[in-house]
């Protein structure tokens, strides 16, 4: 079964590597199963159900996703106040900005097929959106959790904390959904931002972003790191989760749909060659458990090689399948799902699954007054 999945795959890259030449849009990538041998475990749910929201381990979802109630804005539920403000690269010190030639990618290193060489890529300005939810709950003066999300806004979010918040499923927390800097993967600022293996954006949000979400909105918030989460899709979850395990210090929960756990990371780095890949690759089977609890989610659809890159590095899917047997065995609190019928970022996935997704993530939090 395992040579079947890769023969279709390079036979899915291929067309991927040929659809460009001819003009074509990017095919679908072939659909996955979540028991190919080599994969671990995991419990099938019947269509429709969710899994416990207080259970570690690994889940098959699908192939209906509905939205729940959460998802959707209800009568009655106390709406949070949304507010939003520009930050433009010139005020920033970590990221002044850069940006890939339109058109371009980069050329694969002939020494090593896992390094692309990118000679595009150049200083340019970039603005950026910084939306920001408070609950209603949120009372003036105190001490408040949050969380942090990547590709901002983040609407779904803000419905789902409405509605999870009023029925106390989750702390009264603010969020913070911040746009990237434009462009995507290597030689852009969103890929510089997103797939650097490295803690200097948990540093840039930490110096640049949350203290003016603090001046502009009159609030506070918690330096516990027990108290703030991360979350994001694609890259962005990539992101999340090397937030939290540069600076496990201040991130303690990471939620990620589709996490690019695999070889973006631009310019390259002797530390981590393999970029998000090194995470089950290397990091997490030879590092000490950190205090992180995590939620992965992953499609059957999901991408697969979309690029020229052909270094075995760039499965979405069988990265979150090695994510979770890598998590299992240093023993992490974590929930990862496999959703049948589903792409990357799969909306439908994320209205049907975001409620019970904070929940696991948010369990057992106390907060404190600091």
């Amino acid at each position: 079964m395992r040579k079947l999945a890769t023969l279709a795959g390079v036979a899915f890259a291929a067309s991927v590597a040929l659809a460009p030449m001819f003009g074509q849009a990017r095919p679908t990538p072939p659909a996955r199963d979540p028991l190919t041998p080599g994969y671990p475990a995991a419990t099938e749910l019947p269509d429709g159900q969710l899994p416990p929201k207080n259970a570690d381990g690994n889940f098959i979802l699908g192939p209906t996703h509905t939205s729940v109630p959460e998802s959707l804005p209800q009568t009655g539920v106390p709406q949070g106040s949304i507010f939003e403000f520009t930050m433009n690269s010139p005020d920033s010190k970590l990221y002044p900005g850069i940006a890939r030639e339109p058109g371009t990618f980069g050329t694969v290193d002939p020494a090593e097929p896992s390094k692309l060489i990118v000679t595009t890529s150049h200083p340019a300005p970039y603005s950026r959106k910084v939306s920001v939810y408070i609950p209603k709950q949120y009372i003036a003066g105190t001490i408040a959790p949050f969380i942090v999300g990547a590709d901002g806004p983040d609407r779904t979010l803000f419905t789902v904390l409405d509605n999870l918040i009023a029925q106390k499923r989750v702390p009264a927390m603010i969020a913070i959904s911040i746009s990237n800097g434009g462009g995507d993967a290597q030689g852009s600022e969103r890929g510089l931002e997103y797939d650097t293996m490295s803690g200097r954006y948990a540093e840039f949000v930490e110096t640049e972003v949350l203290p003016e979400v603090e001046a502009k909105y009159h609030v506070k918030l918690t330096k516990d790191p027990d108290g703030r989460a991360t979350t994001g899709g694609s890259s962005g979850g990539s992101c999340a989760l090397i937030m939290a395990w540069y600076h496990p210090e201040l991130y303690h929960r990471v939620l990620t749909y589709s996490g690019t756990y695999v070889n973006q990371q631009w310019p390259y780095s002797a530390e981590t060659p393999h970029g998000a890949w090194e995470f089950h690759e290397h990091l997490i089977p030879n590092t000490t458990r950190k205090p992180l609890r995590l939620w992965l989610e992953v499609g059957d659809r999901d991408l697969l090689n979309p690029n020229i890159m052909r270094d075995e590095m760039h499965d979405w899917v069988l990265a979150n399948e090695k994510m979770a047997e890598v998590l299992a065995a240093k023993g992490y609190h974590y929930q990862f799902v496999f959703a049948r019928n589903a792409g990357h970022v799969d909306q439908a996935v994320r209205r049907q699954t975001l409620g019970e997704a904070l929940e696991y993530v948010w369990q057992g939090y106390v907060p404190v007054t600091r």
